[in-house]
């Protein structure tokens, strides 16, 4: 019996470490969506208004915003395996104190819980991806890793939803904390798995190295990512919590469809990121990807807007919409990685994200007012402004960073 080829070895070890990052990450976008699905029933239990539940959100993601941007540096020092866990760990406190929770302030007490551990995780999976993973295969990394961030969105209406129908919203939220901690042992008996050794910077990267704590703050680039992040999060909080009610509103969907929508919008997205994988291969096109995959989907979400669509039509534009967004999703990320000096991947992610996170705490503020006062078809016309928005922004990135390397 022959050995095993070093091509092989590294297949193997490069698919362990995405298994495992992804499947982490698939909690953390699980337990971004573990509210929202629930509005309807938390509505009720606390007698409060849908931006009043909006604000919930806006606790939990400025809340991941602050620990987001400083759990960078934490990574950078003491490694990203610890914080990893820390952040299950927390994510499944979360949980639990949801569904033990008597008042909308108790609520807003475990999101805040939620939004530490939610915090870590974006510093932490790039580290161990663009650590770990061989470079070949950094864009099928990239494509797992969202393909599993959108399939945690898709599955929090999809198991959540349910279980409140059949038990009630509480056993909902013990059966999510209960998943939390699953997931957490499977990391835990594979931590060997996550152990990162200290590598030499490449050649191609960033000019400007991390010769100071804060020295990748000097770089347009990384701004423009931060600014694209912030945009893209306000995409994705408006399909989270309010485009399928809207669009309930204005085609007349049935109540069961309105979760369905988010769940085939999320597997749609994760299908394709598969191919975005494939078409990310070649890194200079990949804000022509970005702009493809949006400009469809804004042209749906106009369509949804101001179109007489038949209710079953509503969940398939949902899945077109979320198919297009999806193609863009390894794109997305190589735009961060093409502008990430030396040795500081924690900390420049840890302050691009945070524009995720900010853009999806002011997001519920002003969407969740439009819903609260009946704006419906505005709803799904910020959307599709919002994707325009997006589209610029991805350019803009590619403008700053091939002015900053022109020569002087």
């Amino acid at each position: 019996m022959s050995l095993p080829i070093p091509d092989t070895v590294s297949l193997r070890r490069d698919a362990g470490v995405i298994g495992l990052v992804g499947t982490a990450h698939m909690i953390s976008h699980f337990s971004q969506l573990l509210l929202a699905p629930l509005f309807p029933w938390l509505k009720d239990e606390f007698s409060v208004s849908y931006a009043e539940l909006g604000f919930l959100m806006t606790i939990f993601f400025v809340v991941s915003c602050a620990v987001q941007a400083l759990s960078g540096f934490v990574v950078d020092r003491f490694g990203p395996r610890p914080i990893l866990f820390g952040g299950l760990s927390l994510l499944g406190i979360a949980a639990f104190g949801y569904a033990g929770s008597t008042s909308y302030w108790m609520m807003a007490g475990f999101a805040v819980i939620g939004g530490v551990g939610n915090g870590v995780f974006h510093p932490v999976d790039y580290t161990l991806l663009n650590r770990k993973v061989s470079a070949p295969r950094l864009g099928h990394a990239y494509s797992v890793h969202g393909i599993t961030g959108s399939l945690g969105w898709a599955l929090a209406p999809a198991m959540l939803v349910p279980i409140a129908l059949a038990f009630s919203w509480r056993t909902a939220l013990v059966c999510a904390g209960v998943l939390a901690f699953a997931v957490l042992a499977v990391l835990l008996l594979n931590r060997d798995k996550l152990t990162l050794e200290q590598v030499q910077a490449q050649p191609g990267q960033p000019v400007a190295a991390a010769d100071g704590s804060l020295s990748f703050l000097k770089i347009p680039a990384v701004w423009m990512c931060f600014a694209f992040f912030f945009w893209y999060a306000i995409v994705l909080s408006v399909v989270q919590a309010f485009a399928p009610e809207a669009a309930r509103q204005l085609h007349g969907v049935p109540l069961p469809l309105v979760a369905m929508c988010l769940t085939i919008y999320m597997v749609c997205s994760a299908g394709g990121m598969v191919l975005g994988g494939f078409l990310a291969a070649d890194a200079s096109r990949c804000e022509r990807i970005v702009g493809t995959g949006f400009g469809v989907a804004a042209a749906v979400a106009l369509l949804l807007a101001l179109g007489s669509l038949a209710s079953w039509m509503v969940p398939v534009l949902f899945g077109v919409m979320g198919f297009a967004s999806g193609i863009a999703g390894p794109s997305r990320d190589l735009l961060v990685k093409r502008s990430t000096p030396p040795n500081s991947t924690g900390r420049v992610y840890g302050v691009v994200y945070a524009g995720l996170d900010i853009g999806q705490a002011v997001s519920p503020l002003v969407f969740g007012v439009l819903m609260d006062h009946g704006q419906f078809r505005g709803v799904l016309l910020g959307l599709a402004l919002m994707q325009g928005v997006l589209i610029a922004s991805a350019f803009n990135v590619r403008r700053v960073r091939c002015t900053a390397l022109a020569p002087a």
